[in-house]
This record gives C-alpha cells, structure tokens and sequence, in this order.
C-alpha cells in the first residue's frame, strides 16, 4: 500500500526548508567574509558593523512583521518576505564596496524579519498543541543545519563560482522556495484540497469572527521577560554565526577550507541540540502535565550547560579542545530553541504571530551589539577568545532572566480578569 503524505507534514517539511534558506543567506557572509574584506578592504570594526546590518531591519520588522503575519496570514507574508530575501541575496553578489555591501545587507534583514514570527503563526494552526516544542525545535534545527552546512558550501561554490558567484545561486534557490510556498500552503488548514479528516481532529480550531485587536500594553508587560530572556541566548548565537569562521582562519592560522570545517562542527552540535530541546520539552508537559516546569527546566539547562562549556577557553587554546568546548557550548545555547519558541504560543495563542515578533526583539537587537562589540574588541586587543569569554556574562544573566516568564498563565485569562482601564502587573 503507497505511504500517504499528510498535508501538515507537507506544511512542516517547507518551514523546515525556509528556515534552512534563512540562515543560509544570513550566515553565508561569516565564511566569505576573508575574501569580501580582502576584496573590499574593510577592518574588523567595518565587517562588525556589515554582520550587525542584517539586524537593524530584522529588529524592526520582528513586531511589525508579526502583526502583518497576524493580520494578512503566513501565506501571502512570507511570500513577499522570500522575494525580497532572495532578491538582497543575489545583491549582495554585485556590490562594489561598504556602502553597498551595508546595503544589501539591510535588504536581507529586510526580507527576513517577518519570516519566524509568521511562521510561528503558521504552526499555530497546523500544529497539534502538544507537538509545538517539536515543531519549533526541529525548523530551528534546520537553521542551525544551514549553518553546519554554510561554511563548507560556501567555501565549494566560491572555488566554483567566486564569492559573488555563489550569493548569486542561493537568491535564485530562495525565490523557488518562494514561489512552491505561495502554490501550496493556505492559511486555514480546512481550506486545502489534501487535508483529511483526521488531520482537522488533532489541530486546534481557529477563532470565528473577526480579527482581534493587538491589546499592545499588556501583551507588551507579559512578553518582556521572555524578550530580556532571548536577548540573552542572541548574544551568544550571532556572536557564534558572524565570527566562528574568522575564529578558526585567523586565530589558528587556517586556510578558508579548513576554516570552515572546523566552524561547520561546531554548528552540527546547534542541530542536535534544537532536535532535542524541543522533544524534551514537549515530553515533560506530556508527563507532568505542568507547561511552566517543561519550558524552563530545559531553558536553564541550556545556559547553565552552555556557560560551563565555554568556561575552559579562559585557560585552555589548543584547536581540538576549544572547538570541542565551542561545540558543547553551542549545543547547550540551542536546546533553548525549542521551548522558548513556544512560550509565546503558550502565553498568547490569539497573538501568537505578534507575541513571538516581540521575543524575537531580543535577539535580533542581540544581533545588532553583538559583533559590532565583538569586532571593535577584536580590533582593540587582538584576542579572538575575548568575545566568547564575555558572553558568559549574557549566559548567567540569561538564566536568570528565565525565571521571569510565565507560561503557564495564558493571556487571554489574564487579561478577562483585569478590569477596564487597567493593566496586567508585569510579573
């Protein structure tokens, strides 16, 4: 009997591709960096301030963004979105120095910063509520696939095609995406012609009526503790995406193959880890019943681990026991992935497209300090450990801040329980 392909696994499998595109064309610029600086004659500082372009857009548009997601829904949004994305991308193929590089550069952070937010929107729906730690842990470990496989990919297509060349190819793979996307997916599952019966049962129902209103001060009071929270975990992520590839090359003295083996290890671990934080996550609610407990104790585990596996660099170089620190670390900081991308869900499910928008703040204002801080250190004192070593700090503050979040505490409870004119205590 031929194996039937479900109409949510579809949905599904395409978000685990556009997230895999994403990150792709944003961290592709980390391994081709030696030869834009090279070619551009830009400093550390300069190429700091290239990586932090993408993000002041993708900050902008994370609230902006999600709000369209909500409003127009995931279909036609993140067809728009894959359009621009892909058009900055083969952009950036033809730039003639900083200004334009910044620029296309501010495109892709452009295109991209509805692109999480709606597609946690989309999973919303297409999603059954006690697999959505599942959903958002395995797009992000397409992510982080796509950064695993970025830096000896593009390295080949550079050998191939040159630098230009090769961000030329991955625009043109973004707009096919794009185009199979807007062709297949509707943005209510009842609405496509392949979903069966079965499949409605074990979705939950979308509201009838008309859209809500975004009640923006409240949802505001509970989501940032979970932005503060994610601003934390960002700060070590972008710091890894933008300058783990110029770790190895410089630091070590490593050619750009090499360079970029050495960086794409470190990212496999990132998979691992946001396959199973999800999955862990998802199965503590299943036996405790407690959604609290289930997000938080792999949060923690996440910055604690993280924090005790880069606290080696301080006192140990040698390539193979860093790069195994870095890995370990790395894998620690995305078991996070999974259950912080359903707090929002948790907490607000009507807003779900807007609450994950103003988590995703956090990180991508992470992404904008971050290597700016890194590449001015960088070019300060000359020590490349010095950037890791700091996010230590962010790691602790982090679980901390994790403490501050309340997911079991739905919005929309909350809210019916605040009498007019007043507003929800921030927690």
């Amino acid at each position: 009997m031929r194996l039937r392909l479900k109409a949510t696994h579809v949905v599904l499998g395409m978000l685990c591709v556009m997230y895999f595109i994403t990150y792709v064309d944003r961290v592709n610029i980390g391994t081709a960096a030696s030869e834009i600086q090279k070619e551009l004659h830009l400093s550390n500082t300069q190429l700091g301030l290239v990586f932090s372009a993408f993000a002041y857009p993708y900050l902008l548009f994370q609230v902006i963004g999600g709000w369209v997601g909500d409003h127009f829904g995931p279909r036609r949004t993140l067809f728009w979105c894959g359009l621009i994305w892909a058009a900055s991308t083969i952009m950036t193929g033809f730039v003639t120095g900083l200004t334009t590089l910044f620029i296309a550069r501010v495109a892709l952070g452009f295109g991209e910063g509805a692109t999480f937010p709606t597609a946690t929107r989309a999973m919303q729906y297409w999603t059954p509520a006690g697999q959505r730690g599942f959903a958002q842990g395995l797009t992000h470990a397409f992510a982080r696939l796509g950064n695993a496989i970025t830096p000896p990919l593009i390295a080949a297509l550079m050998a191939w095609l040159t630098w230009r060349g090769s961000f030329v190819l991955l625009g043109v793979v973004s707009l096919i995406w794009g185009l199979i996307w807007v062709l297949y997916f509707r943005n209510d599952p009842k609405d496509h012609p392949s979903i069966t019966a079965e499949e409605l049962e074990s979705l939950p129902p979308r509201p009838s009526g008309p859209k809500p209103q975004v009640p923006w001060g409240p949802l505001l009071q509970r989501m940032w503790p979970v932005t503060l929270t994610y601003f934390c975990y960002g700060w070590s992520l972008w710091l890894y995406l933008n300058w783990l590839p110029l770790f190895f090359k410089n630091n070590y003295s490593l050619d750009i193959k090499n360079s970029a083996l050495f960086a794409s290890g470190v990212f496999l671990a990132g998979v691992v880890g946001d396959s199973l934080g999800g999955t862990l996550s998802d199965g503590i609610f299943k036996r405790t019943g407690n959604v609290r407990f289930a997000r938080l104790s792999v949060i923690l585990a996440g910055f604690i681990g993280a924090l005790l596996s880069l606290a080696p660099i301080i006192f140990v170089h040698d390539i193979t026991i860093v790069a195994l620190c870095l890995s370990a670390g790395f894998f620690f900081i995305e078991i996070i992935i999974g259950p912080i991308w359903s707090v929002p869900m948790d907490i607000a499910p009507k807003y779900s497209g807007t609450a994950s928008g103003l988590m995703n703040t956090g990180s991508a204002f992470a992404a904008i300090v971050s290597p700016l801080v890194a590449g001015y250190v960088i070019d300060v004192t000359g020590n490349w450990y010095l950037p890791f070593i700091m996010s230590i700090g962010l790691l602790l503050l982090g679980g901390f801040c994790a403490f501050l979040m309340h997911p079991e505490r739905p919005f929309e409870e909350t809210e019916a329980r605040v009498p007019a004119g007043q507003t929800i205590p921030a927690e």
